[in-house]
């Protein structure tokens, strides 16, 4: 979804947390790295797993989002220079929402980026990356003629254990999340982080693509006599109207992909529902992603293949 080929690290720094605050490390000074090979193989393993996600979320308080600390924190961090105080206060913040026992020590690395490309515009942007587990690497070592290696541990190619990506948008700001373990605890989501889907043309496009698989496998069976040809046809049909458009349009897309009056009111009325069930705003008129479409045509692909209806 976002592109990194012109990112840039601007500002980097590396705490270390523990379960122990009084163990945990805090830095006072950048974090230095030799040369662009450096630069790039850092900016690969931070945002790699970035670049595939479909889905985007923004800050939520439940009375105002400037209560919201780790908004204020990167608001902070966007419009002044004090990037290693507005570090600390992150890892502090950290610190005090992580006192669930399940919860692991880790390397905690804070980036400041230029240039990230998201919808062919380009952001600054803030990274907070946790990695908690080490891999084993071998390392080998060339003396004289002979060749030795030994084992090390280290940061190695696997994507964060947690991770989260402020893009500084037009407010309110776009933030992508990696959250592995997540079923164990939700500090790092629900109270580090706190957010919410974000109404923007990535999820709407996501969520109508979502609502349409649901009305054509489940709703669309108990209100017609159809064959799973006329619905296979109909979930293809769906997928190629997003494929050729760069704009949704509702009314559009009734006519093309339905045709029959009766199947477009059956699903006016399975679309309201949903979105009720589901807390979805309306929307008719959207710019059409297509990182999410292609993820959610690899969805509609495995329907079909297992025969899910």
């Amino acid at each position: 979804m976002i592109q990194i080929d012109e990112t840039i690290i601007r500002k980097l720094i590396l705490h270390r947390i523990n379960s122990e605050e009084d163990k945990s490390i805090i830095s006072n000074h950048l974090s230095d790295y030799s040369n662009d090979e450096e630069a790039n193989v850092l900016k690969r393993i931070f945002l790699k797993s970035f670049i595939s996600h479909s889905s985007t979320f923004e800050f939520k308080h439940e009375i105002d989002i400037n209560y919201n600390v780790l908004y204020k924190l990167s608001k902070s961090v966007y419009e002044d220079d004090e990037f290693v105080e507005n570090t600390k206060n992150i890892l502090q913040h950290l610190i005090s929402v992580s006192k669930h026992p399940n919860i692991k020590d880790g390397d905690l690395f804070i980036a400041k980026f230029e240039d990230i490309k998201l919808n062919n515009k380009f952001y600054e942007g803030l990274g907070i990356f946790k990695f908690e587990d080490k891999e084993s690497f071998i390392e080998t070592e060339a003396m004289s003629k002979e060749i030795n290696f030994k084992f090390r541990k280290g940061i190695g190619s696997k994507k964060p254990d947690k991770a989260c990506l402020i893009i500084f948008s037009d407010e309110p700001y776009t933030l992508l999340i990696i959250d592995s373990n997540s079923n164990e605890t939700d500090y790092w989501q629900n109270e580090f982080i706190k957010h919410k889907t974000k109404n923007d043309f990535i999820n709407n496009t996501t969520d109508f693509l979502s609502l349409t698989k649901s009305f054509v496998t489940q709703q669309i069976p108990q209100d017609f006599k159809v064959s799973k040809t006329d619905q296979i046809d109909l979930l293809n049909r769906s997928v190629e109207y997003f494929k050729s458009h760069d704009n949704f349009d509702k009314q559009e897309f009734e006519n093309e992909v339905l045709h029959h009056t009766d199947i477009i009111n059956s699903f006016r009325d399975f679309d309201e529902s949903y979105r009720r069930k589901n807390e979805l705003e309306q929307f008719n008129n959207f710019e059409i992603s297509q990182q999410a479409v292609k993820k959610q045509a690899r969805v509609f692909k495995r329907v079909l293949k297992l025969d899910k209806f």
